[in-house]
C-alpha cells in the first residue's frame, strides 16, 4: 500500500535542508519504497501566504499522511507579530497537539569522525548515545490558565505547569520500551524537592518500573543532570523528562556531539503516525546561501523509516551513507575541522546520495 509523505519546508534554511532529504527519499523510492510525497506551507512562510501559520489545507494533510517531514519554523521576521497565535511557532506547536504527538526521540549520538568538533574533550564524549524521551503535548507550554494581565498596578505573567497520570505514564511507557530495546537503563529527570507536579511524575515512574524489572529506573533532578551531562555524559543510555526539561536537555545534549545539526529527531502518536523534524532551527541568517548541514534532516528520513514506515533496512543504508561521507573527510561549515574538505549543502547532498547508491 502506497504511504503519504507530507513534507513541510518550512522557514529559513527549511527549503534548501528539506530539498536534500527529498532527494533520499527519492533514491528510496527508486529503489522499491512506495510512498506518495507532497508539499504544503507552515510556519511563517504559512503565514505570509494564507495569513496563519497551520492553514487548515496544511493540517488535513498532516492528518491524511502516514509520515511528515518538517524542515524548520520562525525568524526575526515574524518575531514581533502581535497576534501570538500567528507567530510561526505556533504552527509547529499546533501539529503537535491536533496529530496527538505525545512523544518525542531525540538522540545524541556521537560519530567517531566528528570527536573533536564537540567543545568536550574527546575522551568524555566519545562513543556517546544518548536517547532523549521528551514529552511533547502537556506540561508548562500547554497549561492553563496562562497570560498576563494586570494585578495590583502591575502586569503579571503567568503559566500553569500540569500533567496527569496518564499523560505520564504514556510517555513512561515509550521510554521504559525504548530502554529494553537499547542498554537497559532508563533515567528518568524531574524536581520532585520543589515541584508536586514532578513529586506525581516521579511516583509514576517508579510504579511503571515493577512492569519492566529488565531496566535499570533511576531518578535525577534537573538542575544535577544539566550538570552531568557536560560532566559525565556517557552515564545515560534513555532519559525521560517532560516537554520544558526535555526541550533544554536535549539542545544541551545536541551540543555534546559537535554539532545540533547533525542530530535528527522523531514526534510520535498512538497510532505510530510521526513528524520528523531536524533538532537545529531555521538559521535565517544563513538562509539560502547553501551552507546550511542537512545531514539532521536526511537522519530524520532514517528515522522515519524506522519507526512509521517499518523499514529498517533502508534507515541502516542512509545512516550508514552519513557514516561513509564523513570517513571521506567531508564537512559542512558548521562541523568544518582541519583536514576535512568544507562542502556546500546540495554538495553534501550529493555525497550522501552516491555513498547510499554505492553501498
Amino acid at each position: 500500500m502506497t504511504r503519504k509523505i507530507l513534507v513541510l519546508p518550512g522557514d529559513g534554511i527549511g527549503p534548501e535542508i528539506t530539498a536534500q532529504a527529498g532527494r533520499v527519499l527519492a533514491a528510496c523510492q527508486a529503489r522499491g519504497l512506495d510512498i506518495e510525497v507532497e508539499e504544503a506551507p507552515v510556519g511563517g512562510a504559512a503565514y505570509d501566504a494564507e495569513g496563519h501559520p497551520l492553514p487548515d489545507v496544511t493540517l488535513a494533510k498532516a492528518r491524511a499522511a502516514d509520515a511528515v517531514l518538517l524542515g524548520a519554523v520562525g525568524g526575526p521576521k515574524w518575531d514581533k507579530l502581535e497576534d501570538i497565535a500567528k507567530r510561526p511557532e505556533k504552527g509547529l506547536l499546533g501539529l503537535r497537539k491536533e496529530l496527538g504527538l505525545f512523544g518525542n526521540l531525540r538522540p545524541a549520538l556521537l560519530y567517531p569522525q566528528l570527536a573533536e568538533a564537540s567543545t568536550l574533550k574527546p575522551e568524555v564524549v566519545s562513543g556517546l548515545d544518548i536517547m532523549i524521551v521528551r514529552e511533547l503535548t502537556g506540561g508548562i507550554y500547554f497549561g492553563q490558565p496562562r497570560g498576563i494581565e494586570e494585578r495590583d498596578g502591575q502586569r503579571v505573567g503567568y503559566n500553569t505547569y500540569v500533567y496527569s497520570e496518564a499523560e505520564i505514564e504514556r510517555i513512561g511507557r515509550v521510554a521504559f520500551e525504548m530502554a529494553r530495546k537499547r542498554g537497559g537503563k532508563l533515567c528518568s529527570v524531574d524536581k520532585a524537592n520543589v515541584l508536586e507536579v514532578t513529586m506525581l511524575w516521579r511516583e509514576v515512574m517508579e510504579r511503571l518500573a515493577a512492569e519492566y524489572p529488565d531496566v535499570e529506573l533511576s531518578h535525577m533532578y534537573v538542575d544535577n543532570a544539566a550538570m552531568q551531562l557536560v560532566r559525565a555524559p556517557k552515564q545515560f543510555d534513555v532519559v525521560v523528562t517532560g516537554n520544558m526539561f526535555g526541550d533544554i536537555l536535549s539542545d544541551a545534549a545536541a551540543m555534546l556531539t559537535g554539532s545540533i545539526g547533525m542530530l535528527p529527531s522523531a514526534s510520535l502518536n498512538e497510532s505510530g503516525q510521526g513528524m520528523y523534524e531536524p533538532c537545529h532551527g531555521s538559521a535565517p541568517d544563513i538562509a539560502g546561501q547553501n551552507v546550511a548541514n542537512p545531514l539532521a534532516t536526511i537522519l530524520s528520513v532514517a528515522m522515519m523509516l524506522r519507526y512509521s514506515l517499518g523499514e529498517a533496512e533502508l534507515a541502516e543504508r542512509i545512516e550508514a551513507a552519513v557514516g561513509r561521507v564523513l570517513d571521506d573527510g567531508l564537512r559542512t561549515a558548521d562541523i568544518a575541522s582541519e583536514g576535512c574538505r568544507t562542502v556546500s549543502t546540495t554538495e553534501m547532498g550529493d555525497a550522501v546520495l552516491a555513498a547510499f547508491e554505492a553501498l
